[in-house]
């Protein structure tokens, strides 16, 4: 089973434009992958041209199935605090988006048997981060507030894909790696652990006890130095043909491989 993790950024390119949903669909043409995480994925946000960033990308990747969970209702606004979705809700294929929304989202080209929601909870920290005056447009810095944080579980055949996108914040996110960890005991094992961990290089693998499969530097995506990309084995899981490329879209490198449970597991 092919595997994958990528931050979408909103669909922004390097130089910070969002694409539009044709844009969008071809920048993931050639990604090919049985099951993909995706982290910082909008729905109908007006920077990103008020496109279901997740339904499309379920169809530049012939995923059919997908689920969506929200960690922001609106729109993400310096200005004001950023309003949580509770309670947490997974949203698939022909739900109706009742507005803006920011959050993560999993997609499977195979069956799965079922969905399963964790919330992780929300760090007190704040991030400094240059981007658009919602008023002028014009670049500037910001103290953007954590967000709060979730992870999405599919049981396929053969193993249980979980993704998230673990707090900037390494304390907290060192915190919300453990709450995986446990969670993670309680789902059809062996668990497949994909997302931005926030988290460097062999740190994920060594606080969890699982097994990094891919290594290498993801981000930034341009020149890539820390790897925060990670796909963990919380299990009997081997990896083969790992890939790590930047894409037209994403400030992340997208991360992929092969992965194979025991034989007759």
């Amino acid at each position: 089973m092919r595997v994958g993790t990528l931050n979408l950024a909103s669909g922004r390119n390097a130089g910070g434009r969002s694409a539009d949903a044709a844009g969008l669909r071809a920048a993931l043409a050639g990604v090919d992958v049985d099951v993909l995480a995706v982290q910082e994925i909008d729905v109908a946000q007006p920077r990103s041209h008020l496109v279901d960033q997740p339904a499309e990308v379920a169809a530049a990747l012939g995923a059919t199935d997908w689920r969506f969970a929200a960690t922001v209702e609106g729109t993400p606004d310096p200005f004001r605090s950023w309003a949580p979705a509770d309670p947490p809700v997974l949203a698939g294929p022909g739900d109706v988006p009742p507005g803006p929304r920011y959050g993560i989202a999993l997609f499977s080209r195979r069956p799965v048997r079922r969905w399963s929601l964790l919330a992780l909870g929300t760090g007190r920290a704040r991030l400094p981060i240059h981007a658009p005056d919602p008023r002028t447009g014009r670049g500037r810095w910001w103290w953007f507030p954590d967000e709060p944080r979730l992870a999405v579980a599919a049981e396929v055949d053969g193993c249980t894909v979980v993704g998230t996108h673990l707090s900037f914040a390494p304390h907290t996110a060192v915190r919300q790696l453990a709450r995986l960890r446990r969670w993670a005991r309680e789902l059809p094992g062996p668990v497949l652990l994909a997302g931005d961990l926030n988290l460097a290089g062999p740190v994920p693998a060594r606080l969890s006890g699982g097994t990094r499969l891919v290594s290498a530097p993801t981000y930034p995506g341009a020149n890539p130095r820390l790897q925060y990309d990670h796909l963990l084995a919380l299990g009997p899981l081997t990896a083969s043909a790992a890939d790590v490329r930047v894409l037209p879209v994403g400030d992340h490198r997208l991360v992929t491989a092969t992965v194979s449970p025991p034989p007759g597991l």
